[in-house]
């Protein structure tokens, strides 16, 4: 038998493929929609991918079933648990070769078996598959477990509720997570965890980045499973659940039908430092995004443009923030150019059109002149504050500034400022985060919006450190 590990830096998101090296065939786990990694494993190894096993629909990121089952002629096995529950029941295009699969049922590529396990919580459908390689042992090695358990953590059962708007899903997915977790227990505890995601996922709220666990070494330290009461593991899982990406609700709809292929999209253009081209984007219904550091973007921008830097968290903030429903450039390196098309393909962010260099920038402030903000201190923006110079806004997550806040601040949550910044008031505002990172986005979304802001040196660390005046 063969396992091989596929990761997504971007999403966070694992996906595995498995071979029977005496028939030739594979098996791929929750693929991505970039798929050529796959196919590029599969022929180094000698191996026919004929099998495509899902966990459930995915919020997170765009499935590649439809991709491999058009490119490889591969068979899409899927979850049929969760019927009744419209949220729950797949719809994919009867062109496509589709097995339904059930609690108990098996899955078979020559010597190697997956038996199908219903584990539901964090969707009502999920299902894990246990993975027996017949040709060494009759017994399990391990289980695929896509969002049910992560190292360190369980999925969480919220998204439906608060990305869907499926009501009371949270509580219901809740108590089937405790009773998943219940039947994970007496299973044998040396076997192997291949989970669906590791740190960074948004599909819970403190993964590991360990990329593979035992269930042994989960039931002992991983907090989700030190519960005996339903109730009391259903409010610590609901608790500080952060604001899902704005995408998974759009991603959970792509992903019942199948996203359309790779192939039909366009290859977004390169404008690099084309004024005229950049001037006629911003006047019209578009988004253009500065993928340039925070500093570089306060420092000078081009009116208009949000700033989200390019790194790790890139593209959960574009999808967190991003409308799906207009055309989107970017203002990036060229060599980042490959992977952001990517990313956005990851996450069905279809609409991408063009790129623009960081020497638009320049170019644009020659010839309209350019913007830019300020970043001040803590103590300056303390001081401000009480000079009724300005208000200061906390765009961190709920349970974030419940805990604790700056004295006096406002509060909006980051991913809700490009619906509701609007509401806010019209005065010069300072903002901060925990580090800095958000609140330099944020800056950016009301800089567009036309406020007159600031962003805080160091966020909250800095403001504590310098022990100025806080409130829970």
């Amino acid at each position: 038998m063969l396992l091989k590990y596929f990761y997504d830096d971007a999403l966070a998101q694992a996906s595995y493929m498995v071979g029977c090296q005496k028939t030739g065939e594979a098996a791929i786990v929750d693929p991505s929609r970039n798929i050529d990694a796959y196919f590029d494993t599969a022929e180094k190894e000698g191996l026919t991918i004929t099998k495509v096993l899902e966990t459930h629909i995915h919020a997170d990121f765009v499935s590649g079933s439809r991709e491999l089952a058009e490119r490889a002629s591969a068979t899409i096995y899927y979850s049929l648990e969760g019927e009744g529950d419209s949220s729950a029941e797949y719809s994919f295009d009867s062109s496509l070769s589709t097995h339904g699969v059930r609690d108990g049922d098996e899955v078979k590529i020559g010597n190697v078996t997956f038996n199908v396990l219903h584990t539901p919580g964090h969707t009502p459908e999920h299902v894990s598959y246990l993975l027996t390689d017949g040709a060494a042992s009759d017994h399990p090695l391990g289980m695929f477990t896509g969002d049910f358990i992560f190292v360190g953590d369980v999925g969480r059962p919220d998204l439906l509720e608060k990305a869907a708007g499926v009501k009371d899903s949270a509580s219901k997915g809740a108590k089937d997570m405790f009773h998943s977790i219940e039947k994970a227990k007496k299973m044998d505890p040396t076997l192997q965890i291949w989970p669906g995601h590791g740190a960074g996922s948004a599909c819970g709220k403190s993964l590991g980045s360990i990329p593979t666990t035992t269930l042994g070494y989960e039931i002992n330290t991983n907090p989700a499973f030190q519960f005996d009461n339903v109730n009391s593991f259903s409010d610590f899982l609901l608790d500080e659940q952060p604001v899902p990406p704005a995408y998974f609700a759009i991603m959970k709809k792509v992903n019942k039908y199948g996203a359309p292929l790779l192939r039909d999209q366009r290859t977004p253009l390169r404008y690099g430092s084309n004024v005229k081209k950049i001037k006629q984007v911003l006047d019209s219904d578009t988004t253009v995004v500065d993928s340039r550091s925070k500093e570089s973007f306060a420092q000078s921008h081009i009116p208009g443009t949000l700033n989200i830097a390019y790194d790790s968290s890139f593209t959960n903030w574009i999808g967190s923030l991003i409308s799906y429903d207009k055309p989107l450039f970017f203002i990036a390196e060229p060599e980042h150019f490959p992977q952001i098309v990517e990313a956005m393909n990851a996450i069905g962010l279809d609409t991408t059109e063009g790129f623009f260099t960081p020497s638009i920038v320049e170019s644009f402030e020659k010839e309209h002149g350019t913007d830019q903000y300020d970043v001040i201190s803590p103590e300056t923006a303390m001081n401000m504050q009480k000079n009724g110079d300005l208000q200061i806004l906390d765009v961190r997550e709920d349970h974030e500034f419940e805990a604790e806040h700056v004295k006096d601040a406002k509060h909006m949550v980051l991913n809700h400022l490009p619906e509701k910044g609007d509401q806010l008031a019209d005065h010069t505002m300072a903002l901060y985060c925990g580090s800095g990172a958000r609140s330099a986005i944020a800056t950016s979304i009301l800089k567009s919006k036309g406020y007159d802001v600031k962003n805080i040196k160091g966020g909250f660390m800095r403001w504590k450190k310098e022990e100025l005046p806080t409130e829970s």
